[in-house]
């Protein structure tokens, strides 16, 4: 029988909340996160709102020597993954080292960081640019900080797929679990509000331009403008549930029971998007049939024509209105590789609590979109079972199955393996 995947841990660093319980009470109350931006002088860029995790301080949830060493991304994944370990009762020490592993996601790494770097550069010289700069930047740092500062030393990576790279990083983690690892710190964060990152996010032209926090992200929703940005996103400790139940661990959030990928072709090409395939292999993979999903966490892009591509692939797959559809993302902007990560927290705390979060801002879905929106109020509902979606820029498309943990062996591990 193959190895159960059940997460054990949730560290959360969002734009409305630090930690999982002051992040999901804010979105069970429909608190924003967004706001305009503060960082820097957004006068002369493409969008004005954004999520932001204005109460963070580096000093005093990141090691002193780590602060100037480290960018922002970093910091956040550093604060989320001792948040996980702490909420799982994992003592890294009593553990062996070879067992345990880290893989994370990032979207555009250490952006803060260069432009940093850069600027000293151009002003002051070469010699005025740190030694860190080198790694500091690089999209690997958070997973190699994660795994020196706990002590991790089993197989370590990092993907890179934007928003999709998040579910992708937890499929990651259940593979490392079957192959022998016994605990796994995985998510993903990011931070890249800076003029240099949000200059490169612009580049594909879904940023919304409005300034006005309240209705700038409207996912799903008549004349959509595009997407809010925003920084942080989510830790797990994912482990085998054998090891999970020996040690024991306090808490099973619930069990990651199904993933795919796919990627779509070239625009022009007239061929079709790829993301129907990637919910039906998921759905497989798990072992669940449409009709046994409670809710489905969109990826949500908030622009018209991305918006009804998922939800025409939502009702080829589920019904018309087959299956409620949520995305609180409308609370803290699209985290890159950071929000399908918040989503996969969100799902987890749903299944938990038996509730689906709100969509933000209380609108029905544009006219010709036949899915069931959860706007306006949560749902109390039986979450057993949840499908998160995720795309990201130039192709990638990722579904993630989660299920509540109800001690039973994962069906499809043990058909695999017979």
């Amino acid at each position: 029988m193959g190895a159960q995947a059940v997460v054990t841990g949730l560290g959360v660093v969002a734009p409305n909340g630090m930690g999982a319980e002051e992040y999901w009470a804010s979105v069970l109350a429909g608190r924003s996160g967004l706001g305009p931006i503060t960082r820097f002088d957004a006068g002369a860029y493409p969008c004005r709102v954004a999520g932001e995790v204005s109460d963070f301080q580096a000093n005093g949830n990141v090691p002193g020597r780590l602060v100037p060493q480290t960018d922002r991304w970093t910091h956040l994944g550093l604060a989320a993954a001792a948040m996980a370990l702490a909420d799982a009762e994992a003592d890294t020490a009593e553990l062996p080292e070879y067992e345990m592993a880290v893989v994370t996601a990032s979207s555009s790494g250490g952006t803060e960081f260069g432009q940093r770097e850069i600027e000293r550069l151009w002003s002051r010289g070469p010699r005025s640019v740190g030694a860190y700069q080198s790694i500091a930047w690089f999209y690997a740092a958070t997973t190699g900080q994660i795994s020196i500062r706990h002590g991790m030393r089993g197989p370590c990576g990092v993907l890179a797929a934007e928003q999709a790279g998040g579910l992708d990083a937890l499929a990651q983690a259940r593979r490392l679990l079957r192959d022998g690892t016994r605990l796994v710190v995985t998510g993903g964060t990011d931070a890249s509000l800076c003029p240099y990152g949000v200059t490169a996010q612009s580049a594909n032209g879904r940023l919304s331009p409005s300034p006005d926090p309240a209705t700038a992200y409207r996912p799903f929703g008549e004349a959509p403008t595009g997407y809010v940005p925003g920084e942080g996103g989510a830790m797990f400790v994912v482990e085998d549930a054998g090891s999970a139940a020996a040690r024991p661990a306090p808490r099973r959030y619930g069990v990651i029971a199904g993933h795919a990928a796919t990627f779509d072709p070239p625009p022009g090409s007239g061929r079709p998007s790829t993301l129907e395939r990637a919910v039906r292999a998921a759905l497989a993979d798990a072992g669940v049939t449409p009709e046994q999903v409670d809710v489905v966490f969109a990826d949500a892009a908030g622009v018209a024509e991305l918006d009804r591509a998922e939800a025409e692939t939502i009702e080829r797959v589920f019904g018309p209105c087959g299956v409620p559809v949520t995305a609180p993302k409308t609370l803290t902007g699209r985290l890159y590789a950071g929000g399908a990560s918040l989503d996969v927290a969100t799902a987890l705390l749903a299944v938990r609590d038996g509730v689906i979060p709100p969509t933000a801002g209380g609108y029905e879905p544009a006219e010709g979109l036949r899915i069931d929106l959860v706007n306006g109020a949560p749902r109390p509902a039986a979450v057993r079972t949840a499908l998160v979606l995720a795309r990201g820029h130039g192709g990638f498309n990722a579904a993630l199955v989660v299920r509540a943990p109800d001690g039973r062996p994962d069906d499809h591990d043990e058909r695999a393996e017979t």
